[in-house]
C-alpha cells in the first residue's frame, strides 16, 4: 500500500451511505483527481476502488457523529491503538492524516506546536506521516487552492519515493556491478567467445 488516508470519524452522511468522505461539501474525492493521485474523476462511491491505485482509507474513530466535539478522549485513545495495529498490518509507505486536528489528536504532546501541512517528523506504526488539510466545506482555514496544493505535494512526494525506489533497484552499492542501461534489460553475462559462437550457430 502506498498511502493510507485517515479521517477522524464518519460524518452523518458517511454513516448513511456507508462511504468515506461522503458529505455534500467534502472535496476529498475531487482533490484526489485534480491532484493527480487517481487517473479519473471519482466520488465517495469509488472508495472501494482505492486499492487499485495502492491506497487505503480508514478512520481514527469508527463511531459516526455530526461533529468531532461529540467524541470522548477515550475514543481517541482507543482509536489510536486500533489505527497503529492497522498500519502495522497493512504496512503503508505513507499515512496521510486528513486534517491538522487529527494530527493533534494522535500526537497530543505536540498540541501546542503549530503544525504545517506536509511531511512530519512523527511516525505512526513505523510509517511516515503526511498532513493534509481537512477538505470539508466547513473548513475555512484553507482555500481550495491551498488544499489542492497540499494534495499535489503528496502526489509529488509519493511519485518521488517511487522513483527513488526504482533508482535503488537499478543500482547497487558494489563497485563490481554496474547499473542497467535500461530498467527492462538485464546486463549481458555471455563472454565474447560465447557470443561469436552463438552468431556462427
Amino acid at each position: 500500500m502506498r498511502v493510507l488516508f485517515v479521517g477522524i470519524n464518519p460524518g452523518v452522511r458517511s454513516a448513511l451511505t456507508g462511504h468515506h468522505f461522503a458529505g455534500y461539501s467534502n472535496r476529498f474525492w475531487k482533490l484526489l483527481h485534480e491532484a493527480g493521485l487517481v487517473p479519473r474523476p471519482v466520488t465517495c462511491e469509488d472508495d472501494v476502488c482505492l486499492h487499485e491505485w495502492g491506497y487505503g482509507v480508514t478512520n481514527l474513530v469508527a463511531r459516526p457523529s455530526p461533529g468531532i466535539d461529540d467524541l470522548a478522549p477515550a475514543e481517541y485513545l482507543a482509536g489510536r491503538e486500533a489505527l497503529v495495529r492497522k498500519i502495522r498490518r497493512w504496512k503503508p509507505e505513507v499515512v496521510a492524516l486528513v486534517g491538522v486536528t487529527l494530527h493533534r489528536a494522535l500526537f497530543p504532546e505536540r498540541r501546542k506546536t503549530p503544525i504545517a501541512l506536509g511531511w512530519q517528523d512523527d511516525r505512526l506504526g513505523g510509517a511516515r506521516v503526511f498532513v493534509l488539510p481537512n477538505p470539508s466545506g466547513r473548513n475555512a482555514n484553507y482555500s481550495y487552492a491551498e488544499m489542492l496544493a497540499a494534495f499535489r505535494a503528496l502526489a509529488a512526494a509519493i511519485t518521488g519515493c517511487a522513483m527513488a525506489a526504482l533508482r535503488g533497484c537499478a543500482t547497487t552499492s558494489s563497485s563490481s556491478r554496474r547499473p542497467f542501461s535500461r530498467a527492462s534489460s538485464p546486463p549481458r553475462t555471455r563472454s565474447r567467445a560465447a557470443s561469436r559462437a552463438a552468431r556462427r550457430g
